[in-house]
């Protein structure tokens, strides 16, 4: 016979980014902090900004707090909500079900009291208008006016797994439009040492672009080198 888990599971230690290496990822594209992890580190791209396409900020960077509930259930986000810190950010995974939502307006209302910087889940968020009015950057797969449960068993500051990346709390993490890309916390110093470089490397190709370049140097050097074979047909 399975044991009965308890209902909710607290991880009492916590990593967290110093404030110098949280400020180095304020205002910085996802794109960028990709490109110096080597093409690494997004969410799937299901998901997405809840207010895409409106007049909502959809930019947050700071750490996780990562709440883990079954699928249907959100009494892990909710018990997340007593250990958030200034600046953080609320992944609550959701097991990828869709059939309810995992939050909505006045949970996202809640965050934004405790000094929440945005909201990333794997499951529909609904009230949408609410949300938007709230103005928390929050990012799902979509909407679903349907309720979730409150019952557990669910975990707080444990390892997470949620749009195919494994998240921990004091991870960074980094939202735009674009997407949501997880920096992990044992990486983030080299991280950030890449992101100038990053920077200045497309700073380059937009005076490039800016310049009427209309296709990579590399891909003109391998058409024109010998390691091309043309056929016909």
């Amino acid at each position: 016979m399975i044991e009965e888990p308890p209902r909710l599971i607290l991880n009492d230690t916590r990593n967290r980014p110093s404030a110098d290496q949280i400020a180095a990822f304020q205002n910085v594209p996802t794109g960028f902090v990709v490109d110096a992890m080597f093409g690494k580190g997004a969410l799937d791209g299901a998901i997405a900004p809840i207010g895409f396409g409106r007049d909502i900020t959809c930019v947050a960077a700071g750490p996780a707090l990562t709440a883990d509930n079954r699928p249907s259930d959100i009494m892990g986000t909710l018990a997340a909500l007593n250990f958030m810190q200034e600046g953080d950010v609320l992944v609550a995974s959701f097991g990828g079900f869709q059939g309810c939502a995992a939050g909505g307006d006045r949970v996202a209302a809640m965050i934004k009291n405790c000094g929440g910087a945005g909201f990333v889940t794997d499951g529909p968020m609904r009230d949408y208008a609410g949300v938007v009015e709230v103005g928390l950057p929050c990012w799902c797969t979509g909407l679903s006016p349907n309720s979730p449960y409150v019952t557990g068993p669910s975990s707080v500051g444990t390892l997470v797994e949620i749009g195919g990346k494994s998240v921990a709390t004091g991870d960074m993490i980094v939202a735009d439009r674009d997407g949501v890309v997880v920096v992990p916390f044992a990486q983030i110093d080299e991280v950030i040492s890449r992101l100038d470089g990053v920077r200045e490397a497309e700073l380059a190709l937009d005076a490039q672009l800016a310049d009427g370049l209309k296709f990579p140097e590399g891909i003109a050097k391998l058409i024109e080198g010998d390691d091309v074979r043309y056929t016909k047909g």
